[in-house]
């Protein structure tokens, strides 16, 4: 029998919009496996659905957080090349196909959707650098023992010893 092409364009039924997005959903999510597997990818795969519920998919089973660090890393001349070669490569895309790129444009609940998760991102960002600042205060006061003035100070540091062993042993498991 075979499949028929369809044309690329906006369901108007929310129902219908929902169903096709959880069917979907599926193959792109296996997709999205498969080419992390493959090709050895660090992979961030953020959808929200027609009636707003987010999926992540993170590749390799990484933490979101180490993701966003190497995309952070990028220098702003870096992004903005990558953003490029995005666009062109979308608009070469968007050339030889029917799809219309107007019909993929962010309404205002897309872009408070967006606004919402880099104040979110944000927010995770921050407690990560405090974590860091805190372990890294741990690993001074290790290297300058005659520094520590207190007992408080000295059993955090056996905890994060404590930490680091039973880390150290498992992974050697």
């Amino acid at each position: 029998m075979g499949r028929r092409k369809l044309t690329i364009k906006r369901l108007e039924s929310m129902k219908a919009r929902q169903t096709k997005y959880s069917k979907r959903k599926v193959g792109l999510l296996k997709k999205a496996k498969e080419l992390s597997v493959l090709c050895d990818t660090d992979l961030a795969l953020l959808m929200f659905s027609p009636t707003g519920k987010p999926s992540l998919f993170i590749a390799h089973n990484k933490d979101l957080s180490n993701v966003l660090e190497r995309l952070s890393k990028l220098s702003v001349e870096d992004r903005e090349e990558r953003r490029g070669y995005t666009m062109k490569l979308l608009k070469k895309i968007y050339a030889n196909s029917d799809i219309d790129p107007r019909n993929f444009s962010l309404d205002r609940n897309d872009a408070l959707k967006v606004e919402f998760l880099t104040l979110l991102l944000e927010d995770q960002l921050r407690e990560l650098k405090q974590k860091l600042a805190e372990k890294r205060g741990i690993l001074r006061e290790w290297k300058n023992p005659q520094n520590v003035k207190d007992l408080a100070q000295i059993k955090i540091m056996e905890e994060h010893l404590m930490e680091t062993t039973v880390a150290g042993a498992a992974a050697e498991i």
